[in-house]
């Protein structure tokens, strides 16, 4: 999964938009996995919970690839702060993740969840130093829109997992503009390594704080060994995309996921797909496709 080829940097293609949405293709089988096993473990293990054995699993495939490959020297103590940020702002969008795809259909959690490339929109000119351009503005509104739709925050009372799910996709958000600025000085061994460990020891720590920590029973077990592998390599995929496109490139590609959650949530769960998430992540993906025709036109006027 980790090789001296990823170290080195990914080698140029002739298309790196087009590498990077491979990539991304990966990451979008992972999440959805991870959202199916999340769901069917939701009753048995709380979030920390989840995300401690979710990062424990995690470290036993970072380390044994990083030792099998002899890694361990692109595994440094640089940027220790930005990665701790990256990994805060990551751990506090995935509990809410997993709170949420618990108690709300899961085709509304990736409904919210998909206006995470808007906060990346917001946030990078902060962090990135990455433009606003008109048509990113445009996209912003109409993503906006979208969200209003979805939560429908005037004529409903608002759920405690539509709010958990929007801040998970906020969470996401700083994850993913940390990570590209990570992968500008960090290896993705580095990347990974801080992420499973620093997790591991937030989830232990927040899940044991209270005396009643649940242990894995035979029927959660596999369950949880299966979000540990899908999470890990959502995250390869993710960082390897992120390597290739800024963030406001590689993030809508993820927006594929929505009709297969519904298609899911329809199929195992008997999710009935309102019409105000249908409606509202139709402006959603419109908002991040006018967001991607523009990171493509302004990639291509560079290369020209």
């Amino acid at each position: 999964m980790i090789d001296g080829a990823n170290e080195q940097g990914l080698a140029p293609t002739v298309n790196p938009i087009l590498s990077a949405s491979l990539w991304m293709l990966g990451a979008i089988a992972c999440f959805t996995t991870m959202a199916v096993a999340g769901r069917e473990v939701s009753l048995d293990h709380d979030t920390f919970e989840l995300m401690f054995y979710r990062s424990s699993v995690g470290i036993v495939i970072v380390v044994s690839v990083i030792s099998a490959r002899g890694l361990w020297g692109s595994v440094g103590r640089r940027q220790l702060g930005l990665h701790f940020v990256r990994n805060v702002s990551h751990f506090t969008g995935q509990n809410l993740w997993f709170y949420a795809v618990g108690v709300i259909p899961l085709a509304q959690v990736f409904a919210l969840e998909f206006t995470s490339p808007l906060w990346v929109l917001a946030m990078s000119p902060i962090f990135l130093a990455e433009r606003i351009t008109a048509p990113r503005a445009l996209a912003a509104f109409v993503g906006f829109l979208g969200i209003l739709v979805v939560t429908r925050p005037f004529s409903v009372q608002l759920e405690p997992g539509v709010l958990a799910a929007l801040g998970a996709a906020i969470g996401f958000a700083g994850s993913a503009v940390f990570t590209r600025k990570l992968t500008r000085t960090q290896s993705l061994a580095s990347i990974l390594f801080y992420l499973t460990t620093m997790q591991a020891v937030f989830g232990l720590t927040l899940a044991a704080i209270d005396g009643d920590m649940a242990l894995p029973s035979a029927a959660s077990a596999p369950w949880l060994v299966i979000i540990g592998f899908a999470g890990l390599a959502a995250h390869f995929c993710l960082t390897s995309a992120l390597k290739l496109a800024p963030a406001t490139v590689v993030m809508p590609i993820d927006f594929a996921r929505l009709p297969v959650i519904a298609l899911i949530g329809w199929l195992l769960y008997q999710e009935r797909l309102e019409m105000a998430v249908i409606l509202g992540g139709a402006l959603i993906l419109t908002a991040n496709w006018i967001n991607i025709r523009a990171s493509v036109r302004e990639a291509r006027a560079r290369v020209g």
